[in-house]
């Protein structure tokens, strides 16, 4: 009998967990692979109660680095140096990392020195903006790793033109497309729409939280110009992320929000209640990249607060377009979505909620 492919999954950040639970469900199906779940401990995440693992069907780890906060460098170097001894004790025959954190790229580089094969998720996605953390991550990740999994045909372009042979390289689709849709009930069973007194396509949600916007007190301010102009023509709902209230408080922005009457603020929302404020939303502004495929599978616009985008099959086929932080363009794509002018969208290929199962079988046909 063929001995089972001993896999480490690699996980560090609470989106990481959201990405993997789809790809472990389908290697647990598999008998010639004996998943292995590793968190790193990137990032701690107090959100992460015994709900969130029932409610997303999200596995535990097997293995916790408790790696905590750090600099980059010497985040990267503390998950380096623990890794390296798990990988001498449990000896993979591979690892599966996905997205652009720091444990991504740290466990590749471990690998990759050890002659363990790597497998990253999400592989080939460019925003061709190197101050961003994640873009170096992607693409030390992508030039070391033995097989890509892009999620959209421009990451596969990327790919090829960077030199990758085109047999370690296969279109899977989007992983967290498949987490959305096996989500679907819960999320549509929500009753946030309830406790905000909101009706479906009647209010805007809003997530802001990159350094970039809230930590320049120019770029956060043209932001909320905006905001100020869109919030009275219709209803915006504001879940807001730690570090933008903290430059908030810093920043003295106060009591320009609060004279903002239109816009309300909120905690952090689950999975469940925040899918479900996208999904009813008249349309979304955000910094966020995952938001950005959401919606467009969702088919809500979506105006996105960067001047890039890792995504842009988001753009050339979905409901999302680029404005930055510049007031008068934010406005403007607003008072186009709420006049009905805007671009219907399609959604990518093989964003179809199956992409765990092509990953896998992927797996067991090549390694």
């Amino acid at each position: 009998m063929v001995k089972p492919l001993k896999i480490i999954n690699i996980v560090g950040t609470r989106p990481n967990f959201m990405k993997i639970a789809p790809i472990m469900h389908c290697m647990k199906f598999s008998s010639s692979i004996e998943p292995i779940l590793l968190h790193t401990g990137q990032h701690y995440d107090a959100q992460m109660s015994d709900t969130f693992f029932e409610e997303l069907k999200i596995p535990r780890p097997d293995i916790s680095l408790n790696i905590g906060s750090f600099s980059h460098a010497k985040q990267v170097a503390h998950i380096m140096e623990k890794f390296d001894t798990v990988c001498d004790e449990v000896k993979p025959d591979a690892i599966l990392v996905v997205g652009d954190v720091n444990s991504t790229m740290a466990c590749t580089l471990v690998a990759a020195k050890k002659g363990i094969k790597t497998i990253h998720v999400e592989a080939g996605i460019r925003s061709r903006d190197r101050t961003m953390p994640e873009e170096i991550n992607r693409l030390v990740t992508d030039s070391i790793a033995d097989l890509l999994l892009p999620p959209s045909q421009d990451a596969v372009d990327n790919l090829l033109a960077e030199g990758h042979s085109p047999e370690s390289i296969q279109l899977v689709g989007n992983i967290m497309i498949d987490t959305l849709m096996m989500h679907q009930p819960g999320i549509q069973a929500s009753a946030i729409l309830d406790k905000f007194n909101l009706k479906e396509k009647e209010f805007v949600t809003l997530t802001i939280h990159r350094p970039s916007n809230v930590d320049d007190p120019i770029t956060f301010k043209r932001i909320l110009d905006a905001l100020f102009i869109i919030q009275t023509k219709i209803r915006i709902i504001f879940p807001v992320h730690p570090r933008t209230r903290k430059m908030i408080s810093d920043l003295g922005l106060e009591s320009y929000i609060t004279s903002m009457t239109n816009l309300t603020l909120c905690d952090p929302l689950g999975y469940y209640d925040f899918g479900k404020l996208i999904s009813a939303s008249k349309f979304v502004l955000t910094d966020s990249g995952g938001i950005q495929e959401e919606t467009t599978v969702y088919g809500i616009p979506c105006i996105t607060l960067r001047e890039n985008t890792e995504r842009p099959i988001t753009i050339t086929e979905g409901t999302n377009e680029l404005a930055g932080s510049d007031t008068k363009k934010i406005v403007d794509f607003s008072l186009q979505i709420l006049d009905g002018n805007w671009k219907k969208g399609i959604i990518p290929q093989l964003w179809d909620g199956k992409t765990a199962e092509r990953i896998v079988g992927f797996i067991e046909n090549v390694l």
